[in-house]
């Protein structure tokens, strides 16, 4: 009998625990999407006309689908060869998150540490001279979030892309001038993951580029996507151009090397958008079977803002609105939570000849990407005006998180005490502070006064979740409403630790 009541038991507090994920509820929130792509497209147009690139690619992804491209200009201006979704252009520094991920799938394999000391891999770094002596060894995550205390290094790193492993290790051989202690401070450091790139070398046996080309490029059918200019198709190669004195100058492009790490890649809009399908897979958070190359919570660890957040309080949208944005680098990428609650996921991209960006917002399930043959385009600035012309638009929102089964039963229980709290101590839901912190007869006091404020009870409102134990609901009144809000404790089944109730509009 005692086994019985127990399964019971077990039953009952594993149906409360049960996580609900996240979903869209709008039916017609794709054909909404649609609706927006003409605007869009000008959007861009409009944009790269503005600022003379001298060509363009674009997608658009929505839940892991590349759903519309667009492209105007040339890949080779002598040439007059128009751009398209298929033509292949050097990505820069969006080539830096396949680094992490492959750090990460290595990490998951058990083949490295992300606080190891990078010397364990790269016995040259042994050399380094920090600034002072109780400085901390770089480790891989240091490098990974910009971290290890190298100074940032866009103009000579852009022009680094072609040295030989032998030329990185004797900057190590020398030792590195330091700008900064490893770990206390963010720069940008091309140097940095062109490290990490010798680490997947030294770790998996394998170049860098034959680790990413076999383990995420292949496994994705991205085959169009190179390394080395000079293996692409001439047709399909975009050539890279400086604007200088109201004309197109065209640039050398640079061979394969030991920074290819840091920004080498070279790929089409119908290839990357397959990469880009990867990170929005990994939401929301579930119980499906993993079916991506990198495990789902190892890319989620990837978008995390692991640095230092940064504040820009005078930032503003693209419409020209106040709204302050907080940032911070990740693993790779670049992580953004604006205003409006609006989380930003991705990654620049600019060398000499190309500027690149792509975009997602997780939480919304859509993603941009944009390439140009211009130095250092700010296709960043193109993709957030039409992210933001997108959700504007189409007036999509984020996923519903849906109300956990013990949140569900708890407001149930509330509301079965309300107003008058008569003997709540029997009732079993409240945890062992509660009636340290909140007194029966006050509280009884205060739900009174408010239901007389709010009139005669027109019902209760759905319970909003903010997690699996946080969340509201809202009793609407004749005169007034009320919002009831609560959190759980993380007992099994958990119990009401702290309560709010008052008044709303």
């Amino acid at each position: 009998m005692k086994k019985y009541l127990y399964l019971i038991l077990l039953l009952s507090t594993t149906a409360f625990a049960q996580y609900k994920p996240a979903t869209f509820t709008d039916p017609d929130r794709l054909k909404k999407i649609a609706a927006t792509f003409p605007v869009i497209d000008s959007v861009y147009k409009k944009y790269a006309e503005d600022n003379h690139w001298p060509g363009m690619a674009y997608g658009i992804v929505v839940d892991g689908k590349l759903v519309y491209t667009g492209n105007s200009g040339y890949t080779d201006l002598e040439l007059k060869t128009p751009v398209t979704s298929k033509s292949d252009f050097r990505i820069a520094s969006m080539t830096k998150s396949f680094t992490a991920m492959a750090i990460l799938k290595l990490r998951d394999e058990g083949k490295l540490k992300l606080d190891d000391p990078a010397s364990l891999y790269i016995p040259e770094m042994k050399n380094n001279k920090y600034l002072t002596r109780d400085a901390a060894p770089v480790t891989i995550r240091h490098l990974l979030t910009h971290s290890a205390g190298y100074p940032e290094d866009n103009p000579w790193g852009d022009r680094q892309l072609a040295v030989s492993d032998e030329q990185l290790l004797n900057i190590y051989r020398k030792g590195v001038s330091f700008s900064n202690n490893p770990g206390q401070g963010y720069e940008y450091s091309n140097l940095g993951f062109a490290t990490l790139g010798y680490i997947i070398k030294k770790v998996s046996g394998k170049t860098y580029e034959d680790y990413i080309t076999e383990y995420i490029l292949k496994p994705l059918g991205m085959t169009h996507t190179y390394w080395e200019y000079t293996k692409v198709p001439k047709t399909q190669l975009a050539l890279g151009y400086r604007w200088l004195d109201g004309k197109w100058v065209e640039q050398p492009l640079l061979h394969d090397g030991a920074y290819g790490a840091m920004g080498g890649l070279i790929t089409t809009i119908e290839d990357f958008y397959r990469y880009t399908a990867v990170h929005m897979n990994a939401w929301p958070i579930r119980d499906d079977a993993e079916s991506g190359l990198v495990k789902r919570s190892s890319i989620r660890e990837m978008q995390y803002p692991w640095d230092l957040s940064y504040l820009t309080p005078n930032a503003r949208t693209t419409t020209g609105r106040l709204c302050p944005t907080v940032a911070a680098y990740a693993y790779g990428l670049r992580w953004a939570k604006d205003c409006d609650n609006k989380v930003y996921v991705g990654h620049t991209g600019g060398l000499p000849g190309f500027g690149s960006n792509w975009n997602i917002l997780p939480d919304y399930g859509v993603g941009v990407v944009c390439f140009a043959n211009l130095t250092y385009a700010n296709a960043g600035r193109a993709n957030l005006m039409a992210l933001d012309t997108l959700v504007a638009l189409s007036g999509i929102k984020p996923r519903e998180l849906p109300a956990s089964a013990i949140l569900e039963q708890r407001k149930s229980d509330l509301v079965k005490l309300l107003p008058n709290w008569t003997n709540p101590q029997a009732t079993g839901i409240f945890a062992d502070n509660f009636f340290m912190d909140y007194f029966p007869d006050k509280l009884k006091a205060e739900a009174t006064e408010l239901f007389a404020k709010a009139g005669k009870i027109v019902s209760v409102g759905a319970m909003v979740p903010e997690n699996n134990l946080r969340g509201y609901f809202i009793i609407k009144g004749e005169k007034a409403n009320i919002k009831v809000s609560f959190t759980l404790t993380p007992e099994n089944p958990a119990l009401v630790q702290e309560y709010h109730i008052g008044l709303v509009q």
